[in-house]
């Protein structure tokens, strides 16, 4: 990892220990954050409030997309790039070696298809010395500011795995009930707290079955998968299905009908489900994985009312030069958007 990278993870935590250290007030501390969070919190809010006027104005959408950037990647326990992500995914989106189609038709420069409403500012906030808890806690209520703003439906741009608890928590609280998962990943990421920390990307969907927020768990590209892997998805009854028996499972996989009788469908994909052939650009190197159609026959393919979803683990610091992996990762943000919005 670089420094600048180790610099950005751990900057917040050694900021606070500084101020305490100087016997600087604890009430001046909490006022200082709780005004850089309440900024923060405003930024999304007005920013989604425009956006949902704007599609509100132009009439005809049920469902919209709209972009929610959470550059995180402390929690990673290998490398940190994945905080370096969401700029990288929003250039490759729109880059002009392609165009704003999408393979389904829908053309993503219609504000009805898909907007914008930047990031949560999660270097800014830890810089002031926030702890996790509350982290995770203003990532939560950043989504709940973009669903309120009726018809957006938010595609959350990570950042490494941790962020799909905060997310998945906060769809499940504003819709009321919980959701059906699909993940996709070659890791299962439901250790019960990783290295002792809870909120390990490779512990998200641990919190997110204890907190009751996903009625169905579907794991798909697994290929790294420990005992403790195995014995929590049996604990919380997930499917968990593994490469090797792809072949077996292809057909089921390709023609999934979730979310009856819950809230929706929530889609969680990790660039490291794909084979490395076709996204080298990753902090854990799997081979073995999916190719990048089987993929998108999986997503094109669901029957489901999808609710919101993330594009996680993407690390920018070990792409090509090129480029490669963003521009795989722009295409599954560009799929999801058009099978989101309607």
């Amino acid at each position: 990892m670089s420094g600048s990278g180790i610099g950005i993870g751990r900057r917040g935590i050694h900021y606070l220990q500084k101020l305490k250290a100087a016997n600087i007030p604890s009430d001046l501390i909490e006022k200082g954050q709780n005004c850089v969070i309440d900024a923060s919190l405003t930024l999304i809010r007005e920013r989604a409030k425009l956006k949902g006027q704007l599609v509100r104005a132009l009439g005809g959408a049920v469902a919209s997309t709209s972009l929610l950037g959470v550059p995180l990647g402390h929690n990673s326990s290998f490398l940190q790039g994945p905080a370096f992500a969401p700029p990288r995914i929003r250039e490759a989106i729109w880059c002009d070696s392609t165009n704003s189609t999408t393979e389904e038709g829908k053309q993503l420069n219609d504000p009805r298809v898909l907007t914008d409403v930047g990031d949560v500012p999660v270097q800014e906030i830890r810089d002031c010395g926030v702890d996790d808890d509350r982290l995770m806690k203003v990532i939560s209520e950043s989504v709940k500011l973009v669903m309120k703003e009726d018809p957006l439906r938010p595609l959350v741009l990570g950042g490494d795995h941790s962020i799909s608890f905060p997310v998945v928590r906060a769809v499940s609280e504003k819709l009321g009930g919980p959701v059906d998962v699909l993940h996709l990943d070659a890791h299962p990421d439901i250790y019960d707290a990783f290295e002792g920390n809870k909120y390990s990307h490779a512990s998200s969907f641990a919190r997110i079955m204890e907190g009751g927020y996903a009625r169905r768990l579907l794991q798909v590209g697994i290929r790294s998968i420990t005992t403790e892997g195995r014995e929590q998805g049996k604990r919380f009854g997930v499917e968990q299905y593994e490469m090797r028996t792809f072949s077996r499972d292809r057909h089921f996989l390709e023609n999934l009908k979730l979310g009856e009788g819950v809230k929706g469908v929530y889609i969680s994909v990790d660039v490291d489900c794909l084979d490395p052939a076709f996204a080298p650009g990753v902090s854990h190197i799997e081979p073995g994985g999916l190719s990048f159609r089987e993929v998108l026959n999986i997503l094109h393919n669901l029957q489901g009312n999808i609710v919101a979803a993330d594009v996680v683990e993407f690390n920018p610091q070990r792409d090509t030069v090129d480029g490669m992996t963003a521009m795989v990762s722009a295409k599954l943000v560009r799929e999801l958007a058009a099978k989101m919005s309607k």
